[in-house]
């Protein structure tokens, strides 16, 4: 079959690498039907290895570079290993990809996510960008009659999102500021939207993401290359500031900070790649609660995602820009999230 191999730092081939073969026990193995391409597939290419395993194998995959991409993807289940039981031949399902001991603290407490020895398909483990993927029964998800593959393949990022907002305790009628237009960014939009929000505004400096926000129900949009965000966000709330900020950018952790009222929330969703400078003082005598908010699980957020996806309370279609074939996704898939950020938002691979 083929697949797209990262094997080191600007080295991602398209080739042909042998078929997944029978599932073992409680897997199943899907023809992938559409995977996403990720901001961290992009900074694996470039900046990497970040996340892939290179000089040791992974502890719960055991398996190192070279190893294939993607990490949001559906698909139509080919074969099923002994003691399946939620899946047949012939269903469609989308994976939440997380790796997990099942016996650490965190496991232990639901908190998968945080799981010392966390992996997840596509970088520690082979991923959606091939024609065929094994994975494990427990992670999938089945996918809601109508729901296309394109659309659920970007119900990975938008777990994202939905874990954004229960980190941050969203209460209905409450104000929501997103810093960021990204893929994420939208979903944040669309999901606080979803979840009762009062009014939802987006802190993004290029047009078509701002549009973007406002066609999705967004009250305002700031460009923040042309106004002083915190008061522009105050005087859009009254004098008061937004209850809850959703920073999905990773780099505009203060602004989002400065930029929540007194008592308020910041949900930090975004992963910062440069360190940042802080004084505290304004968060302890403000208040304020800062929040961390990474990857998504299973059976809450991710099952969440697959049903607002297929019941359309949010809306995939609108943020991809591109569907390509997998022979060019180098050359024209990781191209346009690197020098196209202006028109691309979502790039989906058929392999």
């Amino acid at each position: 079959m083929k697949a797209a191999v990262w094997h080191a730092r600007n080295d991602i081939r398209v080739e042909t690498v042998p078929d997944p073969g029978p599932p073992g026990p409680g897997e199943v193995v899907i023809r992938v039907g559409a995977c996403g391409i990720c901001g961290t597939d992009l900074e694996e290419y470039r900046d990497g290895p970040l996340f892939i395993p290179v000089d040791e194998p992974n502890p719960l995959t055991g398996r190192k570079a070279p190893l294939i991409l993607g990490h949001e993807f559906a698909g139509e289940v080919m074969a099923v290993g002994k003691g399946v039981k939620k899946f047949r031949v012939g269903d469609r399902l989308a994976p939440d990809v997380l790796i997990y001991c099942g016996e650490c603290y965190w496991c232990q407490r639901h908190e998968v996510s945080l799981c010392d020895k966390l992996a997840a398909l596509g970088l520690m483990g082979d991923g959606g960008l091939a024609e065929y993927c094994t994975l494990p029964e427990s992670m999938a998800i089945a996918l809601p009659n109508g729901l296309s593959d394109d659309h659920a393949a970007l119900a990975e990022p938008l777990s994202v999102a939905v874990r954004a907002i229960r980190k941050g305790r969203l209460r209905v009628g409450e104000r929501v500021a997103v810093f960021g237009g990204g893929t994420i960014g939208q979903f944040c939009v669309q999901s606080a939207r979803a979840a009762g929000a009062g009014e939802v505004f987006l802190v993004e400096p290029l047009p078509a993401r701002r549009q973007l926000a406002l066609n999705f129900g967004a009250s305002a949009t700031i460009d923040p290359t042309n106004e002083d965000v915190t008061e522009s966000l105050r005087r859009l709330t009254g004098g008061i500031g937004p209850d809850l900020v959703l920073e999905a950018s990773g780099k505009a952790i203060a602004p989002a900070i400065h930029a929540a009222r007194k008592g308020g929330r910041i949900v930090l969703v975004g992963l910062p790649v440069k360190a940042t400078t802080f004084n505290f003082f304004d968060l302890v005598s403000t208040e304020k609660e800062v929040i961390g908010s990474l990857s998504h699980i299973y059976d809450e957020d991710y099952a969440a995602a697959v049903r607002w996806l297929g019941d359309g309370r949010v809306l995939a279609e609108p943020l991809i820009s591109a569907r390509l074939p997998l022979d060019v996704l180098v050359s024209e898939g990781l191209y346009r999230l690197e020098n196209l950020p202006g028109e691309t938002l979502k790039v989906i691979i058929r392999p």
